[in-house]
């Protein structure tokens, strides 16, 4: 009796609560005056009862995640971008001072590495350059960040990464590989459809920290993003016979400087939205996904050898032109040559029998 005593008083005290605090979530009551007097007229009376909707905003402020990024570039702040858009905390830190530009997306920056980590964010993604990225890793005062912390990087190219993030990560680290398959450029609308590669190398047994990278995927998922689950080895081998040969065709079409023309056809424009998107980009990058991607060379090497035979095809169509013009004259030439041969002879013959 004292049991349900307690549980009904309880549960009266809980609704009393949150009632109160849904009621201030809205407006108040508007005064209007009638005929009669004064009359409240609220402006949807189911608003202060709509625990449903109370419910929702405090488990959306608790599985809020806290999100650091490791340099701040364009892509960094791309991702921050749309990340801080789905109600996560995003706080950042890189070499250059990137403060007023965190600040007006809503993100905290962290000069400071040290500072950075002491903030124990659940998740820390590695976004700079693939050069740097091993000095970084190096550098890294882990020692600061939560012992389970999940680690994700958004490079380019992915064994390199995995291999780095294996042999330097604390092992009760969490890992999971991801690349964004867009950038600024490409994905500065929508992201539907755009794909997006990720490997969960290594994620905790246990059921939060299984949890955690499901919800951060799923941040990806949310957007409309076309999920790819793939070994990182298999990303390198296709991206070299992709993403490799888009750029390096576009960095060779940027360094024939094309110029746009009046009578340009819809393929021309294709290869100068390829050039937009692919020879304004680093060096630096360009050069990582050769260096870093074991697969490059051999991709490059198939991409010499398919010139070299459309170009061995031109000439030899060429060659053969040429030589059947120039055997035509010939024999023309030897056809006049024995026609006149043969009028001498035949003259000649002639004057034989009139003598």
């Amino acid at each position: 009796m004292i049991r349900e005593k307690t549980a009904h008083l309880l549960s009266f005290n809980t609704r009393k609560t949150l009632l109160k605090t849904s009621s201030k979530l809205y407006h108040k009551p508007k005064l209007e005056r009638s005929k009669d007097g004064l009359s409240i007229s609220a402006i949807d009376a189911a608003q202060p009862f709509d625990f449903e909707a109370k419910a929702k905003v405090v488990t959306d402020r608790k599985n809020a995640l806290k999100i650091g990024i490791v340099g701040f570039g364009n892509f960094g702040q791309f991702v921050a971008k749309r990340i801080i858009s789905k109600g996560h905390t995003v706080i950042a830190t890189s070499r250059g001072d990137y403060s007023a530009v965190a600040a007006d997306l809503g993100a905290c920056f962290y000069p400071d590495i040290d500072d950075f980590c002491e903030e124990h964010p659940d998740i820390v993604i590695l976004s700079t350059s693939i050069l740097s990225t091993e000095k970084v890793l190096r550098e890294f005062p882990f020692q600061r960040l939560r012992r389970n912390t999940l680690f994700c990087d958004v490079l380019s190219v992915k064994q390199f990464p995995k291999q780095l993030f294996l042999k330097l990560l604390p092992q009760n680290f969490d890992i999971l590989c991801l690349h964004p398959m867009f950038g600024p450029d490409s994905g500065k609308g929508s992201w539907r459809d755009l794909p997006l590669v990720y490997e969960k190398v290594r994620v905790g047994e246990e059921k939060s920290r299984k949890n955690r990278c499901e919800q951060f995927l799923h941040l990806f998922e949310d957007e409309g993003c076309r999920m790819v689950e793939m070994s990182c080895e298999e990303h390198d081998r296709q991206a070299a016979s992709s993403q490799f040969i888009t750029h390096t065709v576009g960095r060779m079409l940027g360094t024939m400087e094309l110029a746009d023309t009046s009578i340009s056809t819809k393929g021309f424009e294709s290869l100068r939205s390829l050039v937009d998107n692919t020879y304004n980009d680093s060096f630096d990058l360009y050069y990582g996904l050769f260096m870093y991607n074991k697969n490059a060379t051999i991709e490059l090497s198939r991409l010499e050898q398919a010139f070299d035979e459309v170009k061995g095809q031109l000439f030899n169509r060429l060659h053969e032109i040429i030589r059947n013009e120039i055997f035509t004259e010939v024999d023309a030439t030897q056809d006049m040559e024995n026609s006149s041969l043969s009028n001498l002879q035949g003259a000649s013959e002639d004057d034989k029998k009139k003598k």
